[in-house]
């Protein structure tokens, strides 16, 4: 694969956010709060809230943030990562 096409996959792959409902899983898995999670990537409760109820997404570099913070709950936690058919 050529370097331009990598760079391409690495920006989708790096903002890739599960649903909403695999967001709050996740979170409450690990045994967190939403302002855990919002002190974590630098904004405010209400923000993680809207994320998780899916009112809202985050714009690019929370969104990275965001996404990374839930790559690694998925790696911990993988049974929480899981998409339910037909629950969203």
């Amino acid at each position: 694969m050529s370097d331009p096409l990598r760079r391409v996959d690495a920006l989708v792959d790096d903002d890739t956010l599960p649903s909403p409902r695999v967001r709050q899983q996740l979170r409450v898995t690990a045994g967190l709060t939403q302002a855990e999670v919002a002190d974590a990537i630098g904004v405010k409760r209400v923000a993680v809230a809207r994320w998780e109820a899916g009112v809202a997404k985050p714009h690019r570099g929370n969104r990275l943030k965001y996404a990374h913070f839930l790559r690694r709950l998925a790696q911990k936690f993988p049974a929480a990562a899981k998409e339910v058919p037909g629950e969203d």
